[in-house]
């Protein structure tokens, strides 16, 4: 494995930069916002929106696709420079789950109507999603989850609730998993896989605010809601695949390690600049920045994996698990950081880094249970990677 990029590579990373120096709204890059705490500003889906557009009109949220779905066919590492910067210059507008979950399970296992009618609006910007796994009782064992499809002559009509949709209140098309097939054994058979029109008439978003105060997730519920049998993924009752082969790409979807190594940057500019640094605080400094290269490789051998056409399963839940794990160390160690300051919020004038520091905090909690918790990661590493035996 080569992690060194080419000219070209470089040369796209300075395009990207040079863009979003011009484009990115000053406060998100004065605020030093990331991309789990931007939901707090007000205007956010709005900017989220616009600048979704803005990439996809310059090619790059689909570049890594093949050429005949409006592609350039290029290295998956041109999407991980675009994630890189996106991080670095705080800004929004990847659409983390229709670029990086949507459209590979579309290009593994969609049909060419679903690709010809989905692609072009995720590669534009102009279409964002959400995905409905988790239910309420049924989170990691996604093979038991509930929520039913009945089905009738031209279509599945669906009833039951889903939690912890991400951007559900916004999004336009939504990727949904329910149960076809009660009686199927092992129950995971009985699984299928609909994209859904959020318009459609029985769908109400309720929203679910964090205790950082940040709208992201909501419940969604469905009332005998009509969905065509053409929009199935994957086929009948065979949805269970479809979304192990998502989860192996949502895990490497967010370059984690390039937001906390961002925060770590701001959280050693304030203590420099507050004289809090002693030798301590500064060998704290320094594992941190050594955790995070670590996870930077992690990511980086995921991502080439996937340029020579593979799909990483165990690598992917080692890459998210420790970059999620070591976000969740920083966030603590800001706490630490800023000592009782660190509990001031955005609304005192005394607050260091427009109050981030208890933001960040807050929210971290979600790191080990989002995008399958740190127990499944585990579980994944340790029979897939290592060839244990299954305890359960």
């Amino acid at each position: 494995m080569d992690f060194a990029f080419s000219p070209e590579e470089e040369a796209f990373r300075a395009q990207v930069a040079a863009f979003l120096e011009k484009e990115v709204p000053r406060e998100y890059r004065d605020k030093r916002l990331t991309f789990f705490d931007m939901s707090a500003q007000s205007d956010w889906i709005q900017v989220h929106r616009a600048m979704a557009e803005k990439l996809g009109e310059k090619g790059w949220l689909s570049m890594h696709w093949p050429e005949e779905y409006g592609g350039h066919g290029v290295s998956p590492f041109y999407r991980l420079i675009l994630r890189e910067e996106l991080s670095r210059y705080h800004s929004p507008g990847y659409d983390s789950i229709g670029c990086g979950i949507v459209a590979p399970a579309l290009l593994l296992k969609g049909s060419e109507e679903q690709k010809k009618q989905h692609l072009p609006g995720i590669a534009s910007g102009k279409t964002i999603w959400c995905e409905t796994l988790s239910e309420p009782n049924h989170g990691s064992d996604l093979a038991a989850i509930e929520v039913f499809a009945k089905e009738e002559a031209d279509c599945f009509v669906v009833n039951g609730q889903k939690i912890w949709t991400t951007n559900g209140h916004f999004a336009d098309w939504n990727a949904l998993i329910v149960r076809t097939d009660r009686e199927a054994s092992p129950n995971y058979r009985g699984l299928t896989f609909f994209l859904v029109d959020m318009k459609t008439p029985g769908i109400t978003v309720n929203p679910v605010i964090n205790m950082a105060g940040h709208h992201e997730f909501n419940e969604v519920f469905f009332e005998d809601i009509r969905i065509p049998k053409e929009n199935i993924v994957g086929g009948l009752n065979k949805g269970f695949y479809v979304v192990m082969s998502l989860l192996d790409y949502e895990r490497t979807t967010d370059t984690v390690y390039a937001i906390a190594a961002t925060y770590l940057k701001d959280l050693e500019e304030y203590a420099r600049e507050n004289n809090l640094l002693n030798p301590f605080m500064e060998n704290q400094f320094a594992r941190f920045k050594a955790e995070c290269e670590v996870a930077r490789l992690l990511h980086y051998r995921c991502t080439w994996i996937q340029s020579q056409g593979m799909v990483p399963n165990h690598e992917s839940a080692m890459s998210k698990m420790f970059s999620f794990e070591l976000h969740q160390r920083i966030s603590d160690f800001g706490m630490e950081v800023a000592g009782p300051y660190s509990q001031l919020t955005e609304e005192s004038a005394l607050a260091p880094m427009f109050g981030r520091i208890p933001s960040c905090y807050l929210r971290s909690f979600a790191y080990s249970l989002e995008q399958g918790t740190s127990e499944i990661d585990r579980d994944v590493i340790a029979q897939r990677g290592l060839g244990l035996p299954r305890l359960r």
